[in-house]
């Protein structure tokens, strides 16, 4: 998985401002992450308790032949993943649903209900396509195994009925293999 908008919390005593204390992080980080902006935060924040949301961004590959340039940030599908169904399934994901069929509860709680407030697919030319879920949280592999699931119904292999009962269900069992991390982006948490 990748995040462009992922969010650190931690303590320091540091006297040089804000601006001096991203570039001081940036200096010192592996070239693979970088600090896009710095705040302070409020007593007691907490980087995942306090956040309301999170947007995750799902990309596929949609063409016949693999590109090695896309192959670290996307998954490459074939045949051609069908737009209207795609979206007419991601509408069954809005709301509040029990969603253990796509995951488990990352506290090791039983609570795998979760509220989805967004759930769209758009296209981009050069045969791209994203898949954007909002939720108040996600459960361990939710978005892969929807995406898994997603994928099957776009390319006819589930109808919009069976993915309606595979939500419903419950059953992780019943759930297609989930879609592999490198398509997978935070996008952003939401206090």
């Amino acid at each position: 998985m990748h995040a462009s908008g992922q969010v650190v919390a931690f303590d320091l005593d540091w006297a040089h401002g804000l601006e001096a204390l991203g570039r001081a992080l940036n200096a010192n980080l592996p070239a693979d992450i970088a600090v896009q902006s710095v705040a302070e935060s409020l007593p007691g924040f907490h980087p995942r308790y306090s956040a309301r949301a999170r947007r995750y961004r799902y990309t596929l590959y949609n063409r016949p032949v693999r590109s090695p340039l896309a192959a670290r940030y996307s998954w490459q599908v074939w045949p051609a993943l069908a737009l209207p169904e795609l979206r007419s399934a991601a509408q069954v994901l809005l709301g509040q649903h029990d969603f253990a069929a796509f995951g488990a509860d990352p506290d090791q709680g039983r609570n795998t209900v979760r509220t989805v407030t967004h759930a769209t697919w758009s296209a981009a030319p050069g045969g791209w396509l994203h898949f954007e879920i909002q939720a108040e949280a996600f459960l361990y592999r939710m978005v892969r195994s929807i995406v898994g699931a997603l994928k099957r119904v776009g390319q006819g292999q589930l109808s919009l009925a069976e993915f309606e009962a595979l939500v419903a269900s419950r059953d992780r069992a019943q759930c297609p293999p989930i879609a592999p991390p490198q398509g997978l982006c935070l996008v952003e948490v939401l206090y």
